[in-house]
């Protein structure tokens, strides 16, 4: 066997190239016999330069590729080509087989072949990492493609399919060699694509990355289906290169939701239909205890009349008043828990308005009842009817009272309030400033169950004939028509605490008016005329007849056509007194402003028994108009009207 040539040290880089770790570098003689070794080859293949140095490469072969005489055709094809360039599994010394990128140049000395210089770097790495990501690529193209509860499929930049799984199949009835190159826009339906909510979502997804919505689509039969779609932007570099959309058919879903919704809808009516019943079940056997002494009392009347009998007549009318009055107090406290009641909402100091009823309060809870007030300091005013908060003060001292058959303590506190989101959340409100009024006793308490139904119309624990059960509902009812909220915190046994809650108001509290004594009626100037406008009979004939004895011209008008063909004569009207709900087209505002057109000085009374209209809202009323709820006394009336006539 001839000696390996050696080949002369051709250039200084060769020092360079023995130090080379990460690439196997050698020289191959013309019969491919190696002549040089690097630090990189025996790192690589695991021979030093003396175990391989005159060996044949074919070595580094596998034993099929020995067989198959590869490694003599490699040197075939790069003595003819220039160069030879391959990836495949290579064979180290003990045997083992990694996996190499190999590049085979041939060197000529004076046009003569004298070896071959030859490159080899490990992928191994690089290799096992690419058939993973191949095979996940692989095992997720199938489990896409298998899906068959969603439409996954790929958009180009343009919006037109590119691929089509199961699932989308499924859903929307396409085959993929129908749809692949459509646009996706088919699938929505025409009022979408002229809305142009398909363009809409793709430039969504290219700005923000992601679009979501839910809405209607359509499959190829045409019919529509509830979808849940969403597009994902796909970049490359930096650059656009499609969409992945995937589409869930949520019909089913939105029909049982709609189906729930239906049934709760049914439900809260059913509900809503039972307290109705409760309420006028209640209404009902309160005013007939009430009607029943006032027609007994007419009654009487009349028959003591027939027999010529004056005598005791007073005991009877006062009987049927007092009636009257309690019938009057119970709308009232129905009113209030509708939030439909008149207010007279005044700036006012709570601390004062306890302090100056400590000593009622103390009386009519009784000396077994220690009562004892804790007023915070620099508590500032809150805007609210004074004497609806005066009447739910003392509703929950009588509760108390009631709750404490043996005697105890009663507490009455105030103290400031500032909520934050999260505060006025939990308690039903807005964020802001607040007064808190708090009314607590050590009684006998109440379970869960009591307390989840205290604000109930017409709920009571007690006997029956001993409360309406309007006490706690019309607390409520003022509380949350005057911007607050009204809670309870209790426990049998131990006691309980009702908390108002009302909005903190900016300003000084307002002084108090002394209402004028109603000793003796004002009479009318020579004269002054009033109209009155209201459907019922029997209200015209009782205001007419005062207003006669007080002197005053009345004009009766039964709806709203009527009352302004008078506002719109030469008549002279001095004061207009109307209801609100009235027939002919109008109400009475609308009436009232109607009038004011060609009589803009004209002052008006509205009555009403329900006073919850926007029309008399107090925000609402333009000066010279002022409001009286219904029932009221006749010289409320009068003296209302002598003042309204002074001050126009």
């Amino acid at each position: 066997m001839d000696s390996p040539k050696v080949f002369p040290i051709a250039n200084p880089y060769e020092l360079l190239i023995q130090k080379v770790v990460d690439y196997a570098i050698y020289l191959l003689d013309p019969a491919g016999r190696v002549m040089s070794w690097n630090t990189g080859a025996q790192k690589i293949k695991g021979y030093t330069a003396d175990e391989i140095i005159g060996r044949n490469f074919s070595c580094f072969y596998t034993e099929e590729e020995q067989a198959a005489g590869v490694p003599a055709e490699t040197l075939r094809i790069a003595t003819e080509t220039g160069r030879y360039t391959t990836e495949g599994w290579r064979q180290r010394k003990n045997g083992s087989r990694f996996w190499a990128m190999v590049v085979l140049d041939p060197i000529r000395q004076d046009g003569e072949l004298i070896g071959f210089a030859k490159i080899t770097r490990d992928m191994t790495e690089q290799r096992l990492a690419q058939r993973a990501a191949l095979e996940s690529e692989r095992r997720f193209r199938l489990l896409v493609e298998g899906v068959t509860d969603y439409a996954i499929y790929m958009l180009s930049p343009e919006g037109r399919v590119t691929n089509w799984n199961a699932g989308a199949e499924r859903i929307k009835g396409y085959a993929a060699f129908e749809i692949v190159g459509e646009h996706f826009s088919r699938f929505y339906t025409p009022e979408d694509v002229a809305a142009g909510r398909p363009d809409t979502a793709l430039e969504a997804a290219r700005r923000d990355g992601r679009y979501e919505a839910e809405g209607w689509r359509c499959r190829k039969d045409g019919r529509r289906f509830w979808a849940s779609a969403v597009i994902d932007a796909i970049y490359d570099d930096g650059k656009l290169v499609g969409f992945a959309k995937i589409t869930r058919d949520l019909t089913e879903r939105r029909e049982a939701q709609l189906q729930l919704e239906q049934s709760r809808e049914q439900l809260f009516q059913a509900q809503k239909m039972e307290a109705v019943g409760q309420l006028t079940g209640g209404l009902a056997h309160d005013f007939n205890n009430l009607l029943t002494g006032i027609s007994g009392s007419l009654e009487l009347m009349k028959r003591r009349v027939a027999q010529g009998q004056t005598s005791g007549l007073d005991r009877y009318l006062t009987m049927a008043q007092g009636a009257v009055s309690r019938a009057a107090a119970l709308t009232h406290r129905l009113l209030a828990f509708a939030r439909r009641q008149t207010l007279d909402p005044k700036r006012i100091d709570p601390n004062r308005l306890i302090a100056d009823m400590e000593d009622l309060l103390r009386r009519t809870v009784g000396p077994a009842i220690a009562v004892e007030t804790v007023l915070a300091r620099s508590l500032g005013p809150t805007l609210c009817d004074p004497n609806q908060l005066e009447n739910a003060l003392l509703n929950l001292c009588i509760n108390a009272r009631d709750a404490m058959p043996d005697g105890g303590r009663l507490t009455i506190e105030t103290a400031t309030l500032t909520l934050d989101e999260a505060g006025a959340r939990r308690r039903g409100l807005p964020p802001g400033g607040y007064v808190a009024i708090a009314v607590t006793d050590t009684g006998i308490g109440m379970p869960p169950e009591v307390v989840a139904r205290a604000f109930d119309p017409f709920f009571t624990t007690k006997p029956i004939g001993q409360g309406t059960g309007l006490g706690l509902s019309m607390i409520y009812g003022f509380a949350r028509q005057s911007g607050g909220q009204v809670h309870i915190r209790s426990e049998a046994g131990v006691g309980t605490t009702v908390c108002i809650t009302l909005p903190r108001h900016q300003g000084e509290p307002d002084s108090d008016v002394a209402q004028p004594p109603l000793v003796e009626v004002p009479r009318a100037q020579s004269g002054e005329t009033v109209l009155i406008v209201d459907d019922e009979p029997t209200v015209r004939l009782l205001v007419t007849e005062v207003l006669d004895e007080l002197g005053y011209a009345a004009i009766e008008a039964a709806d709203s056509v009527a009352g302004l063909q008078v506002l719109l004569s030469d008549v002279r009207i001095d004061l207009l007194v109307t209801d609100i709900g009235l027939p002919g087209g109008m109400n009475g505002r609308q009436m009232a402003d109607a009038a004011r057109q060609r009589r803009p000085a004209l002052p008006v009374l509205f009555m009403t028994g329900y006073a919850d209209h926007p029309a008399i809202d107090k925000g609402a009323l333009k000066p010279g108009m002022h409001v009286l709820p219904k029932p009221f006394p006749m010289e409320t009336l009068a003296s209302r009207i002598r003042s309204i006539i002074l001050q126009g």
